[in-house]
């Protein structure tokens, strides 16, 4: 198919999409009637370009790029998977031991990197979030659902992978051999800092990490601790619930979080008095490699005003997924729920902006109890500080400068206002979240 046709199905797919959303915002327009018509224009432009366009296209794959857009369009995270397609995912997942430490989502059409997860393979050949993968064996990206590009890079330890990656810094397309590694989840690293501060770096939420985190938080108390940073930059793997669990170590009252979907009922996650294990001052880190569960702590300590957040916009994912199967074996992942703040946003539409930004050059560099070394990413701009963690330290000893505490208030007022007017998913319409 060529790039021609390629770009007129995207575009048709967001237009398609954008009408789609605007019916399911006004009610006027939200009637099943009125989604028949929008299917039925889809259905007419399929028609036309079968018959009009230049040369005789392949349907099938017109049809699967229309499909690949409309959900990318809802859904960064969501995924269009044959019959064939769904048992080799569903097998691989199953039986792969072998993996490139990658964290994706779509962009623009490619595959994009979330995260590389610190210490995997991908974290040390330098790819890092924002990166675009433009081909996987020298398979284009373009159209290839989230979960087989995922797929592609499962596979045994030991054993290559060639990625063509496209990266903001170098223009240039760049091939890169991965080789896979068994999968290992980074450990908690801890630290004493001067001024009796202590550092809690969380690089995952995998593999029981909220016990490491709890021991972590103790051990540093007993050095003498006053003040406590998490640093959850790179922090993009973990379930939601472990965010929750992440939260409630700190904060002892209150909503952390709720999860809703169409389908979906309201779930709200309460902080439980008992689960809390400090009552220091507390600083969180974050950067745009931040996602998931991370993002659901990081929140919540902010609602709760617990802590204030220094660091990057996080990246927007916060959601329960399942794969729905249909008649035919095909099958669609997507969200069937989205992860909200205490005051009501939706956490993949709106990520967590931090009350003191503060742009991420290089990531921490931790010793962690075993004296392993957290990797840097390669090829990131070298710097001999660490900004946003010197700017936590400061934030942990002085508090906020008259303008950031304005900055901050006011960043608070605006989630209130949002709060307000109920909270507004663009995919779903007011959401009208009932009381607990």
């Amino acid at each position: 198919m060529s790039r021609k046709l390629q770009f007129i199905i995207t575009v048709f797919s967001l237009c398609l999409v954008g009408m789609l959303l605007l019916g399911a915002v006004n009610k006027s327009t939200s009637s099943p009637e009125e989604t028949y018509r929008h299917i039925g224009v889809f259905t007419e432009v399929l028609s036309k370009i079968k018959s009009e366009y230049v040369e005789e296209p392949d349907m099938k794959n017109v049809t699967l790029g229309a499909l690949n857009g409309l959900l990318e369009s809802l859904d960064p995270y969501a995924s269009y998977l044959s019959a064939d397609q769904f048992k080799q995912w569903q097998k691989t997942k199953a039986e792969a031991k072998g993996w490139t430490g990658l964290v994706l989502a779509k962009r623009f059409g490619y595959v994009a990197v979330v995260d590389s997860v610190p210490g995997s393979p991908a974290d040390k050949a330098g790819l890092s979030t924002g990166d675009m993968i433009e081909t996987i064996q020298n398979v284009n990206t373009r159209d290839m659902p989230l979960a087989y590009a995922e797929m592609m890079l499962l596979g045994d330890p030991g054993t290559n992978v060639e990625l063509g990656v496209l990266r903001f810094r170098n223009p240039e397309p760049s091939k890169i051999a991965i080789v896979r590694g068994p999968i290992q989840w980074p450990a908690v690293a801890s630290k004493m800092l001067p001024d009796s501060v202590g550092l809690v770096q969380v690089s995952t939420l995998e593999a029981h990490r909220l016990a490491d985190v709890t021991t972590a938080v103790q051990n540093l108390e007993k050095q003498g601790a006053k003040k406590l940073i998490l640093d959850l930059r790179n922090c993009s793997t973990g379930v939601p619930e472990d965010g929750v669990a992440l939260a409630n170590l700190f904060v002892s009252q209150g909503r952390l979080a709720f999860s809703v979907g169409q389908k979906v009922a309201a779930q709200y996650y309460e902080a439980a008095a008992a689960k809390a294990i400090t009552k220091l001052p507390l600083t969180v880190t974050t950067n745009r490699g931040t996602a998931g569960a991370a993002e659901i702590a990081a929140s919540a300590l902010y609602d709760s005003q617990r802590a204030e957040i220094v660091g990057e916009r996080t990246y927007g994912d916060a959601a329960i997924r399942k794969a729905v199967v249909m008649d035919d074996g095909t099958a669609v992942i997507l969200s069937i729920a989205k992860f909200h703040s205490a005051n009501g946003k939706a956490l993949q539409d709106t990520g967590v902006m931090p009350s003191v930004p503060v742009a991420d050059l290089e990531p921490a560099e931790l010793n962690d109890e075993e004296g392993a070394a957290t990797p840097k990413k390669e090829e990131k701009p070298k710097s001999n500080e660490d900004l946003i963690l010197k700017k936590a330290v400061e934030i942990s000893l002085k508090g906020l400068s008259p303008a950031e505490a304005q900055a901050a208030q006011a960043l608070r007022e605006a989630a209130r206002k949002a709060a307000s007017e109920h909270g507004q998913d663009p995919t779903l319409g007011p959401l009208n979240i009932p009381k607990p």
